[in-house]
């Protein structure tokens, strides 16, 4: 990853709280601009401030919070719905479909989003091993 160009003295590299960059879905960097070009898929660079987000790979990470999460809130939100107010399992099962399918394309961009952005805050990069012949 490489320095956004138009960031100077008055604007430093690491201004935009990572996780207001997730949760706007913009630029680690400067975060004016969004960071998707569809739902999920990343830029290659940034169109405001051009910094290279080719290297930022949040990995599975995302996919397993978003499981994780989505899983227990869909879980209560059944028992809610079946044991509490009583409806029916045909009532049940839409319900929980599109919460499941709205709430996991949106925890996916916003968790991707924020993984991306930490890891432009600290700078992170791929480990490397170094050849120490003794």
């Amino acid at each position: 990853m490489t320095m956004p160009r138009n960031i100077g003295t008055d604007r430093p590299g690491r201004s935009v709280s990572p996780y207001r960059a997730g949760l706007t879905c913009s630029c680690p960097a400067c975060g004016d601009a969004p960071l998707f070009i569809n739902m999920l898929e990343v830029k290659a660079a940034c169109s405001d401030c051009g910094f290279d987000l080719s290297d930022a790979d949040p990995g599975d990470g995302a996919q397993v919070f978003v499981i994780l999460i989505l899983g227990g809130i869909l879980a209560l939100l059944g028992f809610i719905l079946v044991g509490a107010l009583g409806a029916p399992v045909w009532l049940t099962l839409g319900v929980l479909a599109v919460v499941t399918l709205l709430g996991a394309i949106w925890l996916l961009r916003v968790f991707k989003a924020t993984l991306i952005a930490l890891q432009f805050h600290h700078d992170a990069r791929e480990g490397t091993l170094e050849n120490h012949d003794t």
